[in-house]
Formats: C-alpha cells, structure tokens, sequence
C-alpha cells in the first residue's frame, strides 16, 4: 500500500522514502526535505518509518523498570535550556549523601527495578573520587543492579578532577561498577549552536571522545537529540547523521531518544535570550522527527524511544506508530524535566506502559538497560511490585527536596 501511495506523493520526498524502504541510507539533504512533508507526504513519512520500525524489531514495544538519582542540582554550568541546577550560593541547592543515594537504589530494587540511572550537576570543588564512590557504595549493597551512570559532560568533569585522561577515568568508573553511560548531554552537536545554548559545556569533540572512547572500552552508551528551541531541520539532521557516523564506527549506542524541549522554566525561554525561541517543537515536528530519526537509523540502531515525560502517555502512544519501539523507564523520580516545567515524570508503572501498549496493538515487554528481554507480556499476568505502589509520593519530589535543610549543599571552601 506504502508503494501505491508513493506514486502519488512530492516526486522528492517520494525518492527518499523509496530509498528508506530500500533499506538504503538516506543522505541529509533527503531528510532535511522529509521535514517539509504536508498532507499526505507527511502521513506517508509517518508510514515508512513505522514499516521500517516493524521489519527491525516487530511489534513488540519495550520498557524499563529503573529509577534516576539526581544527587545534585548544584552546577557550575549555566546552560540555558537548564532549570534544574543552581548556584552553590542558592539556597535551593542539595546534595544526597552517599548513604541516600544507596538507600534510592535498594528501594528501587526491592521494587523490581533492574537500573538506576545517576546523573546530577557538577559542583565546585568535587572530590575527585565522588562518581567512583556512589557506584562501588550501590554495588556493594545491590551488585546485580545496572549503573547507567554519568553522561559525557560529567565523565569529561571527572577526568579534569582527577587530573587524567578520559580513557583512565573511564576505565575507573568502569572498574567502580558503571555499566553503560547515558547519551545525555549531546543537544545539538553543532558547536555554534552550543556556543549560543549552552556556552562553557562540553564540546562537541570533547562529546565524541567521551563516547567513542567509552564504546571502545565496552562500555556502551544511549544518544539523545534536544530539538524544539532555536534550531532549525537542517541542525537536527546533521545531529542524527553525527550519532549515525559514530555507531558505524563504534556500534556502542544501544538507543536513540529525540527530547522536546521543556521551555516553562528554561532561563533562555523566560529571558527571551534568543530571538525567535521556540516553546518546544508542536506535535508535527515531534512525529516528524521520530519518524525521521528511525529512517536515518534503521540499519544501525535498532531502538528509537519516545520520552513519556516530555511528551505525555498519550502522545507517546502516537509515537510507537511514528518509529518509536521504547517506552523508555519508569524513573520513579525525575527532576530534571519536571524542574523545567513537565508535567509528567514521577513515576509511570509498569502495569500502566503495558496497558497504553497494548491499546495501540503493541506488545509489551519490560527490558533490561542492554536491550535484553526479561519478560513478554503475551497476556496480562497481574501487578508487579512497583505496580502495587498506590502514592508515588512517598519517593519524594524534586520541589520537595529543594527545601530539605537536611540535604542543603555545603560548599567545602565556605566551610
């Protein structure tokens, strides 16, 4: 049918489509046209990525059972799209001791959950040895658990505290029980785009090295994309076609995850720092660049996850029609989206994913974080233990911790 419909679509986007469904690599400038897709081109987009979606992985759609620990929000970065992090001079900044940090893991693995996801701000003055610590502390008390700890801008952050390579110190976390990194702090890997977004963060090459060098050391990694702000088609297609160059020479990327821009909070948004600021990318350009991105991945990364927090249950439910074959994690607590505006993140359970799968035809099947399956939902099978929480309250909030004298940051030089 896909093939009938071609005939009646743009002769240029109809081209590109063929070529998708060809299972052929599409150049930039043939994805950079799929974005100008209208009526039926733009359904037909839609078509192809989800036909590619099925002939890589079938209909089953997976999940995982994970909670994150932000352990701080204490930053010495101001990136604009941030409203997580604080100064260490403000009085809304925590930092969760170690014994914190372990007890959220245990109760997430009692619950069921088979990751932890450790990511944070980079405080001033950061002991050298703090990353390794947090995971042989978790490890030590739950050494089944999967770390997926620590994005390139915190791996790059630790090797400088540590006064050594990237390599050594990622050969150290590795040692100190890190399983897989999270692809996170990618944005737009375009250095100008930086330079206006999030000026001071890590660099596009020193990214790359980070990740290159963390799959060449089996540690492999997710990959992110941060579109809706002041980026343009052509910004976004050449990110994709970047995490497309680096997983043909590494392999190392387990996933692909475009994140809508949360604007409410977002210091660049509120401040108008730049003209023409966009308030995330509307529902065309996210069911574009889902589909986009699994027909520019298709024949190297098998997974495209939506973000239920970023977009909402229903509107990921849409997505698994556009490409999308990951609902992604629980989380249990989220702060970094929520402290942007989301309106979701808390904790989404496992019997919920499974119910908003199975309505659009799906199967699901709860993962590990390497993309094993640790069991198929054929037909429900009742609650699982996160499933039997009845308030997610009881994890805490990010608003909440922000106020807790308990967890207030000390800086060590004003102490």
């Amino acid at each position: 049918m896909i093939e009938r419909l071609l005939k009646n679509a743009d002769p240029l986007i109809a081209e590109a489509l063929d070529h998708a469904l060809s299972e052929k690599e599409i150049t930039i400038p043939e994805a950079i046209r799929l974005y100008s897709a209208k009526g039926l081109d733009f359904h037909l987009v839609g078509m192809v990525a989800d036909e590619l979606r099925k002939r890589r992985v079938g209909d089953i759609v997976t999940f995982v059972v994970n909670r994150n620990i932000n352990f701080t929000n204490v930053c010495i970065k101001q990136c604009g799209f941030c409203a997580f992090s604080r100064d260490f001079r403000e009085e809304e900044g925590y930092f969760l001791p170690t014994t914190e940090i372990v007890r959220r893991a245990k109760e997430a693995h009692s619950l069921g959950a088979t990751e932890v996801c450790i990511q944070a701000g980079l405080p001033p003055d950061m002991e050298s040895s703090t990353y390794e610590n947090i995971c042989r502390a978790i490890k030590s008390e739950i050494p089944d658990i999967h770390i997926h700890g620590f994005s390139p801008e915190e791996v790059l952050y630790g090797a400088t505290r540590s006064n050594v390579s990237i390599k050594e110190y990622l050969i150290r976390l590795k040692d100190a029980g890190v399983n897989t990194l999270p692809g996170t702090a990618a944005e737009i890997l375009d250095q100008d785009m930086r330079d206006k977004i999030s000026p001071g963060r890590i660099s596009v090459k020193d990214w790359v090295d980070v990740i290159k060098t963390a799959h060449q050391l089996g540690i492999n990694s997710t990959s992110t994309i941060m579109f809706g702000h002041i980026e343009t088609p052509e910004d976004r297609v050449k990110h994709i076609a970047k995490i497309r160059e680096i997983q043909k020479e590494t392999g190392g990327f387990t996933e692909f995850v475009p994140l809508n821009f949360i604007h409410s909070e977002a210091p660049m948004y509120k401040h108008e720092l730049h003209p023409g600021i966009k308030s995330g990318a509307s529902a065309n350009e996210v069911l574009l660049t889902h589909a986009i991105s699994r027909i520019m991945l298709n024949n190297h990364i098998n997974n495209i996850q939506m973000s239920w927090v970023k977009e909402g249950p229903k509107m990921a439910q849409v997505l698994l029609m556009w490409g999308a074959n990951d609902f992604g994690g629980t989380l249990i607590n989220e702060s970094i989206s929520t402290s942007a505006g989301a309106q979701h993140g808390q904790l989404l359970k496992p019997i919920e994913m499974r119910r908003l799968i199975r309505e659009v035809g799906r199967i699901p099947a709860q993962r590990s974080t390497s993309y094993e399956i640790i069991k198929k939902y054929d037909v429900e099978s009742g609650q699982d233990e996160l499933d039997k929480i009845q308030d997610a309250s009881q994890f805490g909030s990010y608003f909440e911790l922000v106020k807790l004298d308990k967890y207030r940051y000390k800086n060590p030089r004003l102490n």
